[in-house]
């Protein structure tokens, strides 16, 4: 149930990010876009980058995706779990788009020395090599198959992606270079980035390896951005096997590097983890790969302009700085929306089904039919016809006793002088018997099934909650059918103890003392007439305590039946409060305890709106529409299959009828606006205006993009920042964020326009600093000295050929 929940969840919020019904548009890039993941660690990137690319970019179908790691083994299945979540949702055509480069395998490798013997092997090696070469040749013909996506197809755009900390990034300046040499035979120009991950809280216990090795990457990474570093190495490799040169420099390798961190410049964790990095992957690769729309309501806003950002980014002295990126976003929190609705939807219906019906104790019995006249009436119907007692005065007699000998024992020894047991073993046989069987026929619950099934569908209905109460052994108000059931019980043994004691002191009364006739002379007709009265009086009497015993017995079942309804009826509410409560727990869960504004009093304001949309549909189309075969049905027909068909059905009707009326549909503005003031009346608050909204939005949304990497600030050489907003710049939010320190702003700000009714992003980027700058390396550098020193080989080349250490 929980999967089903957080998938419908996960569904409408994907739903309402692309919102083409509601007028949402999506930004298009204008050249292809190529994302090369070098590394085994960094598999786990795969899947968020493209299914946020996906999310924002148009013609993203065309975008590939080529991961460079270990052989089959760790590399190919780690590459699976790094996609599964974007074939999850819903992108079929993810292994077309996502290929596979081999690299030498790193597992079982020696940690002191892998770095050098992948470098060696991957040299030595020239299977390797022959294998990028089909692949790389195999993806541009791919892409050149999405060419109809793209506005122009002279330039290509290629992200490379890697973790500092993974012993494959030592392949980097060939794997980089092999790929730009052959997209440059499909393409006039390769735009090359490269955006290097550090993940701080995953170094655990391996912190002083893992920051060796990531030093070592950045040392090679700033030979590589140097503005002389150069390379030659024989990399095309034809079919026949035969090698070609490829040269780079002297000049920087990549166009840009961003490094990015999961801490930010204040030293802080990211509660998202990577994720933010992958938005920012995915945001940046759409800030410089844009296709500006003629009708752009942003061009008077600044766009983003490459040169003018690394020109931005380089030092007095010349030297390339590297960049980083903070990103945050205010959306409308479509997966805690789904989620609430879903609770308050069910939550709306248990009400309405526990107010349902209120019927007196008469009422309650008589449907039922556990009535005092009815028990009674169906009693009688039990037992054959009493007429039937006169037959019995044809049983044979043992012997002829006159009537003298009768006349001084009593009732019950003239009985059994006259006839022995037969008199008793025809009654059991003709009359007990009869009963009992007709008695056990009875199975009360099939007799109720459809009278309660059709009082589930009346008008008010009869619910599971009714019955559970009904059933109890003692209801509130004292209408309990099972207790009054077991009042009329008490007062039958009490009726049938009196009849059995009426019976044995006639039994123990002499002949002689009966009101029977007798007739002088004719001793047989006397004896007779004897006999007619001890049947008529005697099982007369056994008769009626045989009918009280009889509905004694049926009130038994009625009373087994009863409690088996309450036990069906309990376990349905008790099913339906756990499901209540799990629906309530996952939507708080989803909320967390955020105190900013974006995510305050979902539950509250979304508990109205749900009820509002619901009593507008029953207005509409009738007051129990809910539980009609199109929306629910019956609830206790689907709790009997379990809380997960109740919460698959509730999804339906909620993703169908709920979440698509007027109320859902509100730019995201208004909607945090009207839930912020949500509880200002019953708790005496002011109201929130829509500056102070607004205000507190752009706040937030500064404090969350911080960078994504902690620097020494005071030894930055110099800080170049360009903020950008994504969404809908004729918003009035985004108006007030244009004109918000307009004056005294000393950064570049910019819009990327898009048609969007949904929320707004921030991406904020900047530049400038060095290695040196960096915490991570000022703090790595002694491990990775220490290392070195104890005999680690962390590069692949020689320690002359390496830029010095800053």
């Amino acid at each position: 149930m929980r999967d089903q929940a957080i998938q419908y969840a996960e569904q409408y919020a994907a739903q309402e990010e692309a919102q083409h019904s509601k007028g949402d548009g999506r930004s298009s890039i204008h050249y292809p876009a190529l994302f090369l993941f070098l590394g085994d660690k960094v598999t786990p990137a795969i899947g968020p980058v493209l299914e946020r690319c996906e999310r924002k970019w148009d013609n993203a179908g065309g975008v590939m995706a080529l991961h460079a790691g270990s052989p089959s083994g760790s590399g190919s299945t780690q590459e699976k779990d790094g996609i599964k979540g974007w074939i999850g949702s819903g992108n079929s055509s993810v292994h077309e788009r996502v290929l596979h480069m081999a690299l030498p395998n790193t597992a079982g490798r020696d940690p002191r020395t892998v770095r050098r013997e992948l470098y060696r092997e991957f040299h030595e090696d020239s299977q390797y090599l022959a294998g990028m070469n089909r692949t790389l040749r195999q993806l541009s013909n791919t892409i050149a198959d999405y060419g109809r996506l793209y506005s122009s197809f002279d330039v290509i755009h290629l992200s490379i992606v890697t973790r500092v900390d993974d012993p494959l990034n030592v392949l980097l300046p060939e794997v980089a270079l092999l790929a730009r040499a052959i997209l440059s035979q499909s393409f006039k120009s390769v735009q090359t980035d490269l955006y290097a991950l550090i993940n701080e809280r995953e170094q655990g216990d391996n912190f002083g390896y893992s920051s060796s090795v990531g030093l070592a990457f950045l040392r090679e990474l700033d030979g590589m951005q140097a503005a002389d570093y150069a390379l030659s190495a024989p990399l095309l490799v034809t079919e026949e096997g035969l090698s070609i040169p490829v040269a780079h420099g002297p000049s920087a390798l990549f166009d840009l590097v961003y490094l990015l961190s999961d801490k930010n410049e204040r030293g802080l964790m990211s509660v998202h983890g990577m994720d933010d990095n992958y938005e920012i992957i995915a945001h940046i690769s759409l800030l410089k790969n844009r296709v500006r729309p003629a009708a752009d309501h942003a061009s008077g806003h600044g766009g983003y302009n490459n040169m003018t950002f690394k020109s931005g980014i380089r030092g007095s002295t010349g030297r390339q700085g590297y960049a980083s990126a903070g990103f945050s976003a205010v959306r409308r929190p479509n997966r805690q929306i789904a989620l609430a609705v879903l609770y308050h939807a069910l939550h709306y219906l248990a009400a309405r089904m526990r107010a349902g019906n209120t019927r007196s104790l008469k009422e309650r019995q008589a449907l039922f039919g556990l009535g005092a006249d009815s028990l009674r009436a169906r009693a009688a119907e039990l037992l054959p016809d009493e007429t039937g007692l006169a037959e019995m005065t044809g049983l044979m007699s043992h012997g002829r006793p006159s009537y003298s000998e009768l006349r001084a024992l009593s009732l019950r020894e003239a009985e059994e002088l006259l006839f022995g047991e037969g008199g008793q073993a025809y009654f059991r046989s003709n009359f007990a018997d009869v009963s009992a069987r007709r008695t056990a026929a009875i199975d009360p619950a099939r007799e109720w099934a459809g009278v309660l099934a059709a009082e589930e569908q009346a008008a008010p209905p009869v619910t599971f909650y009714q019955l559970a109460e009904w059933t109890a052994e003692l209801a509130e108000g004292g209408g309990s059918v099972l207790h009054a059931l077991r009042q009329h019980m008490g007062g039958l043994r009490s009726a049938l103890l009196s009849a059995q004691e009426e019976l044995e002191r006639l039994y123990a009364e002499s002949v002689e003392r009966q009101p029977f006739q007798r007739v002088p002379l004719l001793d047989k007709r006397t004896v007779r007439n004897f006999i007619h009265y001890l049947f008529d009086t005697v099982y007369g009497k056994k008769y009626e305590i045989l009918r009280l015993e009889s509905e004694l017995a049926l009130c038994l079942r009625y009373d087994a039946a009863l409690e088996q309804l309450h036990a069906d009826s309990r376990a349905k509410v008790v099913a339906m409060e756990a499901l209540e409560e799990e629906l309530q727990s996952l939507a708080v869960a989803s909320i967390g305890r955020s105190k900013e504004t974006v995510d305050q009093n979902i539950m509250e304001y979304y508990r109205s709106v749900t009820e509002e949309v619901m009593r507008d549909i029953e207005t509409r189309r009738g007051g129990d529409i809910f539980f009609s075969e199109r929306f629910m049905g019956s609830l206790s027909e689907l709790l009997r299959r379990g809380g997960d068909a109740v919460a698959e059905r509730l999804i339906e009707v909620c993703r169908r009828e709920l979440l698509t009326a007027g109320p859902f549909t509100l730019p995201f503005e208004e909607e945090l606006l009207r839930r912020a003031n949500v509880a200002a009346a019953y708790e005496n608050r002011g109201i929130v205006s829509k500056e102070e909204l607004f205000k507190q939005l752009y706040r937030s949304l500064e404090e969350e993009a911080a960078m994504n990497v902690r620097l020494f600030e005071y030894t930055q050489e110099h800080r170049h920042e360009e903020k950008y907003f994504f969404g809908d710049s004729a918003s009035e939010f985004l108006r007030y964020a244009f004109s918000a320190d307009e004056t005294t702003r000393i950064y570049r700000l910019g819009f990327v326009h898009e048609q969007r009714r949904s929320g707004v992003e921030k991406l904020n980027l900047m530049g400038g600093f060095h290695l040196e700058d960096l915490l991570y390396y000022r703090n790595g550098k002694v491990y990775y000295e220490t290392y070195a020193g104890n005999g680690y080989a962390l590069h692949g080349l020689a320690e002359e050929q390496l830029p010095e250490m800053r």
